[in-house]
């Protein structure tokens, strides 16, 4: 057994301390409390040389210890005071560390980052379940059914897994506290679902996941990613919703792979061959996966500002609005940057290709394509979505097009990134697809 994974599985015996939380009730941080003073006193001997990583060697200090355990008790103090549920401080904890054992097992045999993802997922996935139904049977509460433990599990896992190949290992108090939240907040969220639909979830998104990564149109962390928001849009949303999704991320990665070593030579080819990560993937899919929490969050019908009465269905063209955007917009940009003589959308004075806010007359029917195909999508699989709900998802993603061009005429390059205007972009393809759909009294939202 190397010292890694040594480390790694006492890093596990130390989080296995999370399966008191149930018990102690709001002393819940204290075993965590406790191992936090220890780490920050032991500079030496068999108990250092096991949890020491080799930076804490050169500062003489158990830091990877400290950091996780402190975040650990600062969980456990929100858990008692809050109403954080002990099964997500649990299941957070046992999320992470046991991640962590089966990432580092695997690394042993396949060191390689995909293989360490897949370790990762696997083993949280399980440690996040087990930690679940463990805190339940020990704090004498009703267990989730097992299909929503599943997918509780699977979630926290797949989020700690996106988390961990984004940020450094010093970093797991933060990617703690992230997955903590994230199983109280779904926890609350989730209706009880079924073991045909989070097995179809499950399959189907790691299916097309795996086929990104294969394809090289998304990196370990842009995989991670697609799966962890392809899975909540599936389970929250329903299979139409990720259907929508799905052709954005489909169509939108292999548009990269368009006439690619031209664009390269341009220098108007996305970095990496292509393969988007995990920046990509968010600033294309926030304002998505924030539509699908708040369609499984609202009530059916609710009240907005003016007093105005609107069917929780308005987030579906919230929703749709933003793909549709991401669509066209990433087809404008990849298919439109092979062709001469851009021109800047505000002056429409030309310019070099790949010159923020330059549009070409055939990139804008590409984007005009996308929006389509998205539009389609979604009067074919949505019953309260027809002709003039279609429309409605088409103009919002041409509006959000062109608000990107905008900005990146204006303000892109300055005070704001391109992975800022694709967010602002898809926000505003949102708001038009929801404030077209209210305004216009399509059917399913009057």
């Amino acid at each position: 057994m190397t010292s890694t994974v040594r480390r790694a599985g006492g890093f596990a015996a130390v989080g296995s301390l999370a399966l008191a939380a149930p018990l102690l009730g709001t002393a819940a941080a204290l075993p965590f409390a406790a191992v936090a003073a220890v780490a920050a006193v032991v500079d030496d001997g068999p108990l250092f040389e096991l949890f020491a990583r080799p930076g804490d060697r050169e500062d003489g200090r158990l830091n990877g210890l400290l950091g996780f355990s402190l975040a650990a008790t600062g969980l456990g103090i929100l858990s008692a005071v809050t109403a954080i549920p002990a099964l997500a401080f649990v299941g957070a904890v046992l999320c992470l560390s046991y991640g962590n054992l089966g990432a580092r097992v695997v690394h042993r045999r396949w060191p390689d980052p995909f293989a360490d993802a897949v370790g990762f997922v696997v083993a949280g996935t399980a440690g996040a379940a087990g930690g679940v139904v463990a805190a339940a049977a020990l704090g004498g509460t009703p267990s989730p059914t097992p299909p929503t433990v599943a997918f509780l599990a699977a979630s926290a896992a797949l989020l700690g897994g996106l988390l961990r190949a984004v940020f450094f290992e010093r970093d797991d108090p933060l990617v703690l506290l992230s997955v903590g939240l994230l199983l109280w907040f779904l926890q609350t969220l989730t209706d009880p679902v079924t073991a045909t639909e989070v097995g179809v979830a499950i399959a189907v998104t790691v299916a097309v996941g795996y086929a990104s990564y294969a394809l090289d149109t998304a990196s370990v962390s842009g995989m991670l990613s697609g799966v962890f928001l392809g899975l909540l849009t599936v389970v929250l949303g329903g299979i139409g919703w990720f259907a929508v999704i799905i052709a954005f991320f489909g169509v939108g990665g292999l548009s990269t792979k368009f006439r690619y070593e031209e664009k390269e030579q341009r220098g108007v080819a996305e970095e990496n061959e292509g393969a988007r990560g995990s920046a990509n993937v968010f600033s294309n899919a926030t304002v998505a996966l924030a539509a699908v929490l708040g369609y499984a969050a609202a009530p059916v019908e609710f009240t907005v500002a003016g007093g105005l009465r609107v069917e929780g269905l308005v987030f579906l063209y919230a929703f749709a609005g933003s793909v549709s955007t991401a669509m066209s917009d990433t087809l404008s940009s990849e298919i439109g940057g092979v062709f001469d003589r851009p021109r800047l959308i505000t002056t429409l004075e030309t310019v070099e290709p790949g010159t923020d806010g330059g549009v070409t007359w055939q990139g804008e029917v590409a984007g005009f394509a996308g929006a389509s195909l998205i539009a389609l999508i979604a009067v074919a699989l949505f019953d309260a979505v027809g002709t003039a709900g279609g429309g409605v998802v088409l103009l919002a993603g041409v509006a959000g097009m062109t608000v990107d061009s905008l900005l990146g005429a204006t303000i892109e390059g300055g005070r704001l990134g391109n992975q800022g205007v694709n967010f602002l972009a898809t926000l505003s393809g949102a708001v038009v697809g929801a404030g077209m759909a209210v305004v216009a009294g399509v059917p399913g939202i009057a």
